[in-house]
């Protein structure tokens, strides 16, 4: 058993200094302890084994019992663990490898062991709702394979793991329900990430500019401790972004026109945040748009009719901000039953609105954000490269 332990540490030098940090040890150190020179090398099987092992090892508290099966060295049998096919079968190598490991809702309790690098075909690592602490391992950009990472619903802690953005087939983030800190990278949105999902963490600072160039579908940043303004989008067509939520940060500053050039978007709640000024007309080139929440604001002016014609809207959520007055189309959704409330304003005739003292004058931060006098919106349309037609949206 000696020799499996060696050719560990062996790995361990030729692929993560962080795990050869963990084990103590350093480049020119011997490896082969008490072994026989003519013992025979260990099958990539050796290697999973071991990996799973230094994994369990890491649990503190298994209130289910999910790891008791993780005997002997067919991992293919552990729960939670799912094998395949090798992607690249080699003569005398096993032709299966671990591809996913699916602990999720397992109520688990440790930490996260930097050998699960060792996992190099794991292709998904799905561990949301257990009790995992501590850092993300650095070692886990080694996973070329991995396309999903699911760490959701845990304890996890420690600055953004910039570490995620370095496993070069990574498609679908998920590090929800931790306690991540410090700001976001600008990375992020410029890695090929189909889903970001980060709510419901203490990430805290801007964000990053590159938000609108990212070619995700969704991305979640709710519930975070996020400050300053949403980036204006640069002219980029954003036509993949189906779904962002930033409700429940700290944003100021106005709703940028350029948010009309995510032509494709369903969901977008900016709701519980202190945004001023007016809606931007160009949200009515959002014509797939079903939510949109911009509740518990600070916007003001009129509701206008270019936003109120989206016809795929079910759901149009407006209360407690400062709007003075709604067109005839917008005050017509009262009727289709979309959830569209007018609660918390400041408009005249309507019931349930804001003390008249406090609709008195401007809300603090939209005097930048109003529309300059004799400007005119631009149609919707194509600008050859998904684009919008005459951005920027006001022309003299």
């Amino acid at each position: 058993m000696q020799w499996i332990l060696s050719f560990l540490v062996a790995s361990v030098l030729s692929l993560s200094p962080e795990i050869s940090a963990f084990m103590g040890i350093s480049a020119g150190v011997g490896v082969w302890i008490n072994a026989r020179p003519h013992s025979p090398p260990p099958t990539t099987d050796t290697v999973e084994y071991s990996a799973l092992q230094s994994f369990k090892s890491a649990i503190s508290d298994d209130p289910t019992g999910i790891l008791s099966s993780w005997i002997g060295p067919d991992v293919c049998s552990y729960k939670g663990i799912f094998c395949s096919d090798s992607p690249e079968p080699v003569p005398s190598s096993p032709s299966t490898v671990v591809a996913i490991i699916d602990l999720n809702r397992a109520n688990l309790a440790g930490t996260l062991t930097p050998f699960l690098s060792l996992l190099s075909h794991l292709s998904a690592l799905h561990l949301n709702s257990n009790r995992f602490s501590g850092f993300v391992p650095s070692s886990l950009r080694d996973l070329q394979y991995l396309s999903e990472l699911d760490l959701s619903n845990n304890l996890l802690s420690g600055p953004f793991p910039s570490a995620t953005l370095e496993i070069p087939n990574l498609i679908y983030l998920d590090l929800r329900f931790n306690s991540f800190s410090g700001e976001l990278p600008n990375e992020l949105f410029q890695k090929d990430l189909d889903a970001i999902f980060l709510n419901n963490n203490q990430f805290q600072g801007e964000i990053p500019f590159t938000l609108w160039s990212s070619p995700a579908s969704a991305i979640s940043l709710a519930n975070n401790q996020l400050t300053g303004s949403i980036p204006p989008s640069f002219g980029y067509p954003v036509s993949g972004l189906k779904e962002i939520l930033l409700l429940n940060n700290k944003l100021t500053g106005c709703i940028p026109e350029g948010v009309g050039y995510a032509t494709g978007m369903q969901v977008l709640d900016l709701s519980f945040n202190s945004l001023a000024g007016h809606l931007p007309d160009s949200i009515s080139c959002l014509v797939g748009i079903e939510v949109l929440n911009i509740a518990h604001n600070r916007l003001s002016g009129e509701l206008e009719e270019v936003v109120c014609d989206l016809r795929n809207l079910v759901n149009f959520t407006v209360t407690y901000n400062f709007f003075s007055g709604v067109s005839n189309d917008c005050a017509r959704l009262l009727f289709r039953n979309i959830g569209f409330d007018l609660a918390g304003n400041c408009i005249p005739g309507k019931d349930l609105q804001r003390p008249e003292p406090e609709c008195g004058g401007t809300p603090a931060g939209s005097l930048s954000c109003l529309r300059v006098p004799g400007m005119r919106p631009t149609a919707c349309g194509d600008a050859g490269g998904g684009g919008m037609r005459g951005f920027p949206y006001f022309l003299p």
